[in-house]
């Protein structure tokens, strides 16, 4: 067990794993990064990954129909539409 102090206008110590203390070690980018420094890293890698774009409900119906017309065999190949569009196949 490992015992971090992170200081920020107060300090705090917290307890972590030999194995959990080593994962944050990886995530240094250089020798005199602090604890204090990765973890606000991971926090921002965090928030930033839940923070996927939003459909609208129009888009999700469109994509829904979309797959039932595929899975109906209702569409094109690619040689076929290159034939409609007059391309060389």
């Amino acid at each position: 067990m490992v015992y971090l102090s992170i200081s920020d206008k107060m300090n705090t110590t917290i307890k972590l794993e030999d194995k959990t203390k080593h994962n944050l070690d990886l995530f240094r980018e250089y020798k005199n990064e602090t604890y204090d420094e990765i973890v606000k890293k991971l926090v921002f890698i965090a928030q930033n990954i839940r923070k996927e774009p939003e459909l609208s409900v129009e888009t999700i119906k469109d994509i829904e129909k979309a797959r039932e017309r595929i899975r109906k065999g209702d569409f094109l190949t690619l040689d076929e539409t290159k034939k409609r569009l007059g391309l060389d196949v």
